[in-house]
């Protein structure tokens, strides 16, 4: 059976590696220390290691401000590889996000799909630093929940259930949202757990919470590429409906 994307009223999306594309320059500004001290390590080792960190980092509680976090990978990983640390190179990967593009698709498919769904945002950053997201993506979200606001990290339940609380508010109920991410890990399993359907962006090349290990027997009930399939296959599943 086909997968009814018009039966949603709202959709909610994980931002950094769905709308986002972060795990290029995450790379680069590890390649860039370990180049300066002849490290080794082969693009997924280096995303790894920020991965490695990054999953510690974050089982503190209260959550820490995303700037934070990435301040503390970088000592980490320095530390790791018995690299001293440089203020001005930490403070410019704490600060990084300002720089991180948003995937080619995202800003023309999130337009379209503005038309027909109400849009929330779940992402694992802070409120600061997700603005200057949604200016590249020219968006004004419908309902925010970020780690700042719920004083956690995905993929605990805390940014769906603030989500469907504030959705609520727009009498849209859980079984109404289709929640679409990137990572199997952060997103696909949480929704599972929490018996709401979930779209899968594999977005090719990017392996942050989506390796084999992290799948954990994670279920969507449908997978694209791109935001760019999805978005084209609600533009069709409309057309066919329109012709019945």
């Amino acid at each position: 059976m086909t997968f009814d994307l018009t039966k949603f009223k709202a959709l909610t999306f994980d931002v950094y590696g769905t709308l986002i594309d972060w795990e290029p320059s995450i790379i680069a500004m590890f390649q860039s220390v370990a180049d300066q001290y002849h490290v080794e390590l082969s693009r997924e080792q280096l995303l790894l290691e920020f991965d490695r960190a990054r999953a510690q980092l974050q089982r503190v509680r209260p959550a820490l401000p995303y700037p934070e976090v990435l301040r503390r990978a970088y000592d980490e990983f320095c530390e790791r590889y018995s690299i001293p640390t440089n203020t001005a190179e930490r403070e410019l990967f704490a600060n990084s996000v300002m720089l991180w593009p948003a995937f080619s698709d995202a800003k023309e498919s999130l337009a379209y799909l503005h038309t027909h769904f109400k849009i929330g945002l779940l992402s694992n950053i802070d409120n600061q630093s997700l603005s200057f997201s949604t200016r590249k993506l020219d968006l004004v979200a419908d309902v925010i929940a970020t780690a700042e606001s719920v004083a956690a990290y995905k993929p605990d339940h805390d940014h769906f259930q603030a989500a469907f609380k504030s959705f609520a508010d727009l009498a849209i109920q859980p079984s109404e949202i289709l929640h679409v991410g990137q990572s199997l890990r952060a997103d696909v399993i949480p929704a599972n757990e929490l018996g709401i359907h979930c779209a899968w962006i594999k977005r090719p090349g990017r392996s942050l919470g989506s390796r084999l290990e992290d799948a954990k027997g994670a279920l969507p009930d449908i997978t694209f590429d791109t935001l760019q399939e999805l978005a084209a296959h609600h533009r069709a599943q409309l057309s066919i409906g329109a012709r019945t």
